[in-house]
């Protein structure tokens, strides 16, 4: 993958200290993001399947920012060429940039390497022990040593959101005429707009072999999913490319979820009535934060059959969004965006009531966990 050139839009964080609010405040919001999907399960919105689904990732994206913190926790305080800082995407995004999970995909695959190269955990604490009692000195270079076996340790335990995360099928349930229904889920990490993406299918499936079981079809399924995987490509061209290179997997419904941006202005650029309702708010340590949530939906109208060579051909026809000739434009059934945000902000917003602001879902949550859905 080509590496990313920094923009105005990217800042390295070079204060230890704003770092670590950062990769703390992250951790909030993934923690809460599982209310928010168990609010969508409740109102329907997403099957208990789609909840599982989705909180999945959401651990992963807490893993790999989890991770990340290990890497940067004390490579800020070392001089000359060792010396690193997180890169995050400043404006309209708020995560870190896409070079950032390239690399640690890159790492993850030779942290084995890593981890037999260095020295065990005791060791090192002992070593540091030493240095501070004995030399009197802060171990920085231990603690940075300690810090990267950490880190590599964290990266071979797995479970991390990568730049791209391979198609998986969950079996939904057997359809009438022998056919089979999976649910089939993936995702990436958009290099534009520095945030990640998940897309959920329901797919029937009218072969003779199992999807998942099937050598011929699963491999070349995967690799057509992940080659469509791009922020700029419609909805409806993902899926009726889909439908006319498989002609045994119908895909009935397609979302894509684009969790993010995130907004803080301790952290984040942002213009308009956000930042007007994130200054105004003075949040306290923690709560200084909202995040977007769009989900696009597409969804199979009808069925057409085509005379083919030896058998007829089903093709789907897909169900466009009929207000205002929105659905041409956006390429999907129906469009919804949500913010997520903590109390105080979210108090503020209701105050002013911008007019961009009043047909977003409001998911709010509170200290303890407990999220209220407003809209």
């Amino acid at each position: 993958m080509p590496e990313l050139d920094l923009t105005t839009d990217h800042k390295a964080l070079d204060d230890d200290l704003a770092a670590r609010r950062y990769f703390a405040k992250f951790e909030g919001i993934t923690r809460r993001l599982t209310g928010v999907a168990e609010e969508m399960e409740k109102d329907r919105a997403f099957s208990a399947m789609d909840s599982d689904v989705l909180e999945g990732y959401v651990r992963a994206i807490a893993a790999t920012f989890k991770a990340l913190s290990l890497k940067y926790l004390v490579s800020g305080r070392l001089d000359g060429i060792g010396q690193k800082h997180l890169t995050i995407d400043l404006h309209e995004s708020g995560f870190p940039i896409f070079q950032e999970l390239v690399t640690m995909a890159n790492d993850t695959a030779q942290a084995a390497r890593h981890l037999d190269g260095m020295p065990d955990a005791a060791k090192l604490k002992d070593e540091m022990i030493r240095q501070i009692v004995g030399e009197r000195v802060v171990p920085t270079r231990l603690q940075y040593a300690m810090s990267q076996r950490l880190y590599y340790e964290a990266l071979q335990k797995g479970g991390l959101y990568f730049p791209q995360m391979h198609p998986q099928a969950q079996w939904i349930a057997d359809v009438s005429g022998g056919r089979r229904g999976y649910l089939v889920h993936w995702g990436v990490y958009d290099s534009q707009l520095n945030v990640p993406v998940i897309y959920l299918m329901e797919v029937v499936d009218s072969g003779r072999k199992a999807l998942p079981l099937d050598e011929r079809r699963w491999p070349a399924a995967q690799a057509h999913l992940m080659a469509q995987s791009v922020g700029g490509l419609k909805l409806i061209t993902i899926a009726k490319g889909f439908d006319t290179d498989f002609d045994d997997l119908h895909p009935k419904r397609l979302r894509r979820l684009h969790l993010g941006p995130m907004y803080s202005s301790a952290f984040t650029l942002q213009t308009g009535p956000i930042r007007e309702v994130l200054e105004e708010a003075k949040s306290p340590k923690g709560e200084d934060w909202a995040l977007a949530w769009t989900m696009e939906e597409l969804e199979s109208e009808r069925v057409e059959v085509e005379k083919g060579w030896f058998t007829d051909i089903e093709r789907e026809v897909f169900k466009l969004d009929p207000f205002s000739g929105r659905g041409v434009e956006t390429g999907a059934t129906r469009v919804t965006r949500s913010l997520i945000l903590p109390q105080r902000p979210f108090q503020v917003l209701a105050e002013k009531d911008p007019a961009g602001f009043r047909d977003m879902r409001k998911f709010v949550v509170g200290k303890e966990g407990r999220v209220l859905v407003y809209g």
